[in-house]
Formats: structure tokens, C-alpha cells, sequence
């Protein structure tokens, strides 16, 4: 550091002005100086050091007014005298630009005033997003990382001109400077994995580590080269997207072609554009595209949730359909008659056992779960009514069951019903069914095991209408977070259903 006085002198030549407006003067520069014109003092930045004052840092963007009387037509000298005690080192020049005051002060305000909408949208933005994942039971990684990018769009255009809201001292011209680069870097990471998770793109792991390199071999080779570092981070952005996107187009994903035109826009629109600008309207550009593939992702959600309603109305329906089969009804009545006629006293449990059942089978079928308990009950009675239909022994056993848990309507009494038609009578004792339970790291497992022989049948029993059924129960509750299997045992058959917790 040095408090030694710098005097620079620098010409300039006046060719035209507005009589109307007064004559400006911008000044780009380090250090604590006075500004003359042609000998006049015009104004200070900072305050210079001396032998009894330590230097007080000036901006390094000044603005001053030109005396009417001085504002002439043809050739001045502009005289800068001051000290530069921090950042000596740095070879920047003094840059000196001849223009409109009023100008000058105006077309900050302006820039500012479209720079705040915009950052405004991004805002708004950026807290939607935010609370959508927050209440959303789907909790997507896109949607956060769009909030996420929202916001750090937010925050590049309040680094970017916060210059002229706050009064930045030379010597913490950099840290700004820094925070720019670091925010362009992370956007320019966010936006292409946005693009990869919405077109599914394969090896995203190797693409994204790629990127990073890429990012990070940019800041080490252009080091302290901001505004160079910022510009290559945001090319480096666009041609991965543009890959990811064209990758999208080729496999023919909706939405691919449109981001891809909307990505050579912002190029063009760039091109043309000034650095500064143009960066900004690029990224809003690309904002719109990844906001356009939000919707249609939106879109898709809202389809598939209305598929769902209607794939619940339906399993609604099939549930009641169950119990109500002619030949369910016209097997169980004839059986009930016989018991009536034959011992009424049995008759009456029998009633009442069916009665229970259908009961039970009225209280569940809007529920898409129910407890387990209320589900082995229903299973209890149906084993009930089939043992005096059939005249056959059927037991059930449990074990390890979670009394918390629950479980969607009616599947473990469609296995129970597979059970019954699929096994053979016994000569003697009974037909069992055991239910049990275990948990483990991140998914809970029901196995039932029908302990019987079975039936020699040459259609597939493992894709029969009841396991479809259960099936469309399970992805109605749990998604693809579920795995069913039924297969033949030494002893009977087990049907196994896995449930993961959610991915």
C-alpha cells in the first residue's frame, strides 16, 4: 500500500453536446481523488490520504457535473489527483466518458427499474416453488432445484446492480465481483441437471462430473478474470443444455424441440446483445423454457391423478362386485337354506357371519387403506362363511403383526379367496392360512402361506383377475414402491407383498 499522491492528466475532445442538459463526466477508477476539468474543481471520490489522515476510499464509478461556462466545444484536459492505498497492485486503467448529467444519472434508474421486475418475477418465483415441494407428498428434486435456480437468478441481478443502490469502496470492488462468479457457476451447474432429470437423460452422473470439471478448470485458468470467467461459465452452461436438449429431440421426448429453439434464441439474442444485458435475457429466456417443461410435467401429474380417481371409483366398484357375484350369492344362499333346514341354530351363525362380512366389505370400499386389523377380520368372517358353504376346516394363524399398520382394502381376502378355490379339499383336518409380518431398513413384508394341496389347473394363477386386483390396489396406494409375488410351495402356496418405504 501507498499513500504517495498519483496526478494523471487525461485529454479529451468534445465534439458534440445538448445545449438543453448539462455536460456529465463518469469516471472509472481506483483510489481517492479530486476531479478537475481544465483546472476547475468538478468534485472529490473519497477523501485522499495524507501525513495526518488515512485515506477514505472512493467508488470506483464517480459522477460530476461540468460548469455551463466550461462545457465548450473542442479539446480539455481532465486532471485527476489522489492516492491509491489498497490494490496496487491491479493494472487498471482510468477511464474517462464525456455525456449527458442528466444522462448519466438516469440510465442507472432506468436499467434498475427492468432489472427489478425481473428479479421480482424471480422472487415470487422462487418462494412458489419453494413451498410447493415444502406441501408436495411427491417432494420431486426438479421442483426444488427450479426454486433453487429462481432464487440464485434472484441474487446475480442484486449483486449485478447493487452498485447503485450501495456505495461500494474501491477496495471491495472484487468481493462483488467474486459473488457473481460463484453464483453464474452454481446456475451454471443447476440449470443443464434441471434438463437432465426432466428428460431422463442417461448417464447423468458422469455428465454432471464432466460439468464440474469443466466449471472448475474455467475458474483456475481465468483466475481473478471476472467478468471473462462469468461469460465462459454461462457458455459452458448453454452448450450442455443444448446437448442434454438435442439428446431429448432425438429420443423424441415432449418438450425437447421447444427448449432446443428457445436455447438458440437466447444464443442469438446474446450475440447481438451487449454482455451484460444479454446474459440476463438469456437466463430468463432459458427460465421461460425450464417453467414451459415444469407445466407439462404439471400436466402429466394432473393426468395421472385423475387416472387415479377413476382407477379408485372402479376398484370401488369391483370391491362391492366381489360379494355380489350370481354365483357367490346363489352358492352361499343354497348352502344357507341347508343349514336353516338342518340345524337352524348353525344357520343363524351362518347369517350372522355373512352379515359381518358384507358389514365390513360396505365400511372399507371408499377407503384406499385400512388397519390391518380390520383387514383380518374381514378375512376371519369370509373363512367363516366358506367353512359352512364348502363344510370344510379352515384355520387362521398369525404372526408378527403390526397393529399400526395399514394396508389397502380387500387384498389379503382375494388371496384368500385364490386359496380356497385353488386347494384341494382335505380327506382330514384342515385347510390353514398363516399371515405374518416382519420390517426391515426401509420396506415392511406380509407373507401368507396357504398350507393345503393344490389344485392342478393349466391357467397361470399368479395372473388371474383377483391379482390384478391387488395389483392396482398396491400402485393406487404406493406407486412403484411395492413388489408382489405368488408362487407354489412344497406345503401350499405363498404370496408374498414388499413394500418400500418412498423413494
Amino acid at each position: 500500500m501507498s499513500n504517495s499522491i498519483f496526478k494523471v492528466k487525461i485529454p479529451v475532445r468534445l465534439l458534440k453536446r445538448d445545449q438543453s442538459e448539462p455536460l456529465g463526466l463518469q469516471i472509472n477508477g481506483f483510489g481517492a481523488f479530486d476531479v478537475y476539468w481544465d483546472g476547475i474543481l468538478l468534485g472529490n471520490n473519497g477523501q485522499m490520504a495524507s501525513s495526518n489522515q488515512i485515506e477514505v476510499p472512493g467508488t470506483e464509478t464517480s459522477y460530476y457535473q461540468v460548469p455551463e461556462k466550461s462545457a465548450k466545444i473542442g479539446s480539455h484536459i481532465v486532471t485527476l489527483v489522489g492516492t491509491q492505498a489498497s490494490l496496487g497492485d491491479e493494472q487498471r486503467g482510468i477511464d474517462v466518458k464525456l455525456e449527458s448529467y442528466l444522462q448519466l444519472l438516469r440510465a442507472p434508474l432506468i436499467i434498475m427499474s427492468f432489472m427489478n421486475l425481473m428479479a421480482g418475477a424471480f422472487l415470487i418465483a422462487a418462494i412458489y416453488y419453494f413451498f410447493l415441494y415444502i406441501n408436495s407428498s411427491r417432494k420431486e428434486v426438479a421442483v426444488l432445484l427450479f426454486g433453487i435456480i429462481c432464487l440464485l437468478f434472484f441474487s446475480l441481478l442484486i449483486m449485478e446492480y447493487v452498485k447503485f443502490y450501495v456505495t461500494i469502496p474501491y477496495t471491495k470492488f472484487y468481493i462483488r465481483l467474486e459473488i457473481i462468479g460463484w453464483l453464474t457457476f452454481a446456475i451454471s451447474l443447476l440449470v443443464p441437471w434441471y434438463f437432465i432429470l426432466q428428460f431422463s437423460f442417461k448417464k447423468k452422473g458422469l455428465f454432471l462430473l464432466l460439468l464440474v470439471i469443466s466449471l472448475i478448470s474455467i475458474y483456475i485458468v481465468n483466475y481473478r478474470h471476472y467478468d471473462f470467467t462469468a461469460m465462459r461459465f454461462s457458455y459452458v452452461m448453454w452448450f450442455a443444455s443444448v446437448a442434454i436438449t438435442s439428446n431429448a429431440v432425438i429420443r423424441k421426448i415432449k418438450g425437447g424441440l421447444i427448449v432446443l429453439a428457445g436455447l438458440l434464441v437466447s444464443a442469438i439474442v446474446n450475440y447481438f446483445i451487449v454482455y451484460d444485458f444479454g446474459l440476463f435475457i438469456t437466463f430468463t429466456i432459458i427460465v421461460l423454457c425450464m417453467l414451459y417443461l415444469h407445466t407439462i410435467r404439471a400436466k402429466a401429474i394432473e393426468e395421472a391423478h385423475n387416472a387415479s380417481l377413476l382407477l379408485s371409483s372402479r376398484l370401488q366398484l369391483e370391491l362391492i362386485k366381489k360379494n355380489i357375484q350370481p354365483h357367490f350369492l346363489r352358492n352361499t344362499l343354497t348352502s344357507l337354506i341347508d343349514w336353516v333346514e338342518e340345524s337352524p341354530k348353525q344357520g343363524v351363525v351362518f347369517i350372522r357371519a355373512l352379515a359381518d362380512e358384507f358389514d365390513i366389505m360396505n365400511d372399507i370400499a371408499e377407503n384406499t387403506l385400512i388397519p390391518i386389523r380390520q383387514e383380518i377380520e374381514l378375512c376371519r368372517k369370509h373363512l367363516e362363511v366358506m367353512s359352512f358353504r364348502k363344510e370344510v376346516c379352515y384355520e387362521w394363524k398369525e404372526k408378527g403383526i403390526d397393529e399400526n399398520e395399514n394396508i389397502p382394502p380387500a387384498i389379503f381376502h382375494t388371496i384368500l379367496e385364490n386359496g380356497i378355490s385353488h386347494s384341494l379339499t382335505p380327506l382330514q383336518g384342515c385347510i390353514y392360512f398363516t399371515l405374518s409380518f416382519i420390517k426391515g431398513d426401509g420396506y415392511k413384508q406380509y407373507m401368507l402361506l396357504t398350507l393345503a394341496e393344490n389344485r392342478q389347473t393349466k391357467k397361470n394363477k399368479s395372473s388371474g383377475t383377483g391379482f390384478k386386483y391387488i395389483k392396482a390396489r398396491l400402485t393406487e396406494s404406493y406407486g412403484t414402491n411395492w413388489c408382489f409375488d405368488s408362487f407354489s410351495v412344497d406345503n401350499g402356496w405363498l404370496t408374498t407383498i414388499k413394500i418400500f418405504d418412498k423413494r
